[in-house]
């Protein structure tokens, strides 16, 4: 509860007046030389005299604090995110088996990826803070590509599509490397982003805003099959106003890989293609680097952080409602009764 116009509280210290005036002027009596000719005892009616009186006087209180206008509010705080759409494209082709090392541990690329990934979305201790205002999907690859995870701000899930990504086997037919086919389709998701948004957020559209559209793509091949091309999907890519960050995973052509039979050195490719992941990155406004060790990827996962920030705006407002009517009609209520008792049951000689 607040007064719109507080300083008219103040009237209320001429009611003491008014109650010293009142009594005082009910001192004044009547002489009478003998008080056996005044009826006996004190009724009902004598007991009442004052209640109007009493009624005036909550009446005029009723009114002062109408005029000084009572407001009661409550406060509302609206939050309006503007995040960024972000879509993972990750290889998960053979070659991405090859050891890699993970906090002194040797894992494969794509489960170092995957940790690294998970870090950058959620956060960690250390260097990254997360993206919980980012929409987020993940797109795999090798010989066709795949939506793992749609394009959602309900993080939680990630984990959990996470653990679904395998590699695909060596002598597999399917593993060949689709860079061009998988970044059209991230492109393709993102395109349609906003209609994925208004499903989550039920057509909600003040409640969130993407700000920007990113793929960030790690691979550690070239593309080799597909229907389109890396150059193609660039091209579709800037149409859509898209950047692409590119991430060469790895480094060396002969790596360390677990087989049945135990650790064996094998030729995992031609390597990254540097030139055309640099060009994907620069023809969209994106950056390209290459990452030998998670280290290496935490850095890029931060330097992609300090690039595309997330916002946050707040709207406080306080609605608030007049309560002075009710006080107004309250008072005048009491007016019309105390006007009744004194016309009436307690009206008094002049």
């Amino acid at each position: 509860m607040r007064f719109a116009n507080p300083l008219v509280l103040f009237a209320l210290l001429i009611l003491p007046l008014v109650v010293i005036f009142w009594w005082r002027r009910s001192r004044l009596a009547l002489g009478f030389s003998d008080l056996s000719l005044l009826p006996a005892g004190e009724s009902l009616r004598c007991r009442l005299v004052h209640l109007p009186r009493l009624l005036r006087l909550m009446a005029l209180t009723l009114i002062i604090i109408a005029l000084a206008r009572p407001q009661a509010g409550i406060e509302k705080i609206e939050e309006t995110s503007r995040g960024v759409a972000i879509e993972m494209v990750v290889d998960r082709s053979g070659s991405m088996g090859a050891e890699m090392e993970f906090d002194g541990r040797a894992m494969t690329r794509l489960e170092v990826v995957k940790q690294v990934f998970a870090e950058f979305v959620t956060g960690n201790t250390r260097d990254l803070h997360g993206r919980p205002s980012d929409l987020i999907g993940m797109i795999t690859f090798a010989r066709y590509a795949d939506t793992v995870c749609p394009l959602t701000l309900a993080h939680g899930a990630l984990s959990g599509f996470l653990d679904t990504i395998h590699l695909v086997p060596q002598e597999s037919p399917e593993n060949r490397t689709a860079v061009g086919d998988a970044v059209a389709l991230a492109a393709a998701r993102l395109k349609t982003a906003e209609e994925t948004l208004a499903r989550q957020t039920k057509g909600d559209v003040k409640a969130y805003q993407i700000k920007s559209k990113i793929v960030i793509l790690l691979t550690d091949g070239q593309n080799n099959i597909g229907r389109h091309t890396p150059e193609e999907a660039a091209a579709l890519a800037k149409q859509w106003g898209i950047k692409i960050y590119t991430i060469g995973v790895g480094g060396d052509d002969v790596v360390k890989v677990q087989t049945l039979f135990g650790p064996r050195m094998v030729r995992t490719g031609e390597g990254v293609d540097q030139k055309t992941l640099a060009g994907l990155a620069e023809s969209t406004g994106g950056v390209f680097r290459m990452a030998e060790d998670a280290e290496a990827l935490r850095a890029v996962y931060q330097e992609i952080d300090q690039l595309e920030k997330s916002e946050v705006e707040s709207v406080r407002y306080i609605d608030y409602k007049e309560y002075f009517a009710l006080f107004v009609w309250t008072a005048l209520a009491l007016l019309v009764i105390e006007t009744l008792l004194g016309c009436t049951v307690l009206r008094r000689a002049p």
